[in-house]
């Protein structure tokens, strides 16, 4: 274990410092969203019509409240906690099915292929924001449908760079003598590909990350993402629009941390890009 931290501590240092100060960002942000109710008394649906629009640094709500009176602070940490859930589940949703997709595509080729790819265009033909605004406008907006429209994002992109690595792959020398030696289709996706090209899907996750949290914030900003009486940072930003000037806490503070979560996994996203590059990464 100790072994395991200094090889890790060493790792750490290597890090630019624009990547670490990313790093700890991201940390901090995780601590905020799993223990952040332990520094406040209020429940993120407590109202009290005495302490509306309370702002930072009153007694008893060190981040202010809104217009119900209700803790900024506690409504943050939930808020966090479902960008969470969402950014890390719709991303993963979207990364699994185009990755699959993808290896389906180069491993079967022929009229399969063909589906995919004409599947594929059509997907990056379709702003998915405007379909996500479509269905959830025309369907009763749970937080399931919401999730799985979130996952679809960028689903074609994995599908895309799958489908290439797999067909380069696909000729090089180690598949060619693992399939002479009798092994199956599955254990060489399996067992050979999908390791040698897993790090493409890792980097493009990294990257998808940040636009999910964006999608996400857009549509419940606009009132067609987290609906009560669950919220999001999107949603406590939406509810202190008409306030910019007499509560800017509201939209400040939840602003600010979407902004900073973003930066911060496109930084390390960038630079896991280039470290997994062979041809980059031996420079770093």
């Amino acid at each position: 274990m100790l072994r395991a931290l200094k090889i890790l501590k060493i790792f750490y240092l290597q890090f630019p410092l624009s990547v670490k100060l990313a790093a700890l960002f991201v940390f901090l942000f995780l601590l905020f969203a799993l223990f952040g109710q332990l520094i406040t008394n209020y429940g993120f649906r407590e109202t009290s019509l005495f302490d509306r629009l309370k702002p930072p640094g009153s007694s008893d709500y060190f981040l202010g409240t809104d217009s119900r009176g209700r803790d900024l602070l506690a409504r943050l940490v939930v808020g966090s906690q479902i960008t969470v859930i969402v950014a890390v589940v719709g991303t993963l949703i979207g990364a699994i099915l185009g990755s699959l997709l993808g290896i389906l595509a180069a491993a079967t080729r022929g009229k399969t292929e063909t589906v995919i790819v004409a599947a594929i265009d059509v997907q990056a033909s379709l702003p998915i924001i405007v379909v996500a605004l479509f269905l959830l406008a025309m369907f009763d907006n749970s937080f399931v449908l919401f999730l799985l429209l979130v996952g679809l994002n960028g689903w074609e992109i994995y599908a895309r760079l799958m489908r290439g690595a797999t067909l380069s792959a696909k000729e090089q020398g180690y598949v060619l003598a693992v399939r002479a030696l009798g092994a199956s289709p599955f254990r060489i996706y399996l067992i050979h590909i999908l390791p040698n090209i897993f790090s493409i899907a890792l980097v493009q996750f990294t990257i998808n990350l940040p636009i999910t949290i964006l999608l996400e914030t857009a549509l419940s900003f606009l009132g067609l993402g987290v609906q009560p009486p669950l919220t999001s940072l999107g949603q406590i930003m939406s509810e202190g629009r008409d306030r910019l000037l007499t509560a800017w806490w509201l939209t400040l503070f939840p602003g600010a941390i979407i902004f900073f979560l973003a930066l911060s996994i496109s930084i390390i996203g960038d630079w896991l890009r280039d470290f997994l590059d062979p041809s980059i990464g031996k420079n770093l």
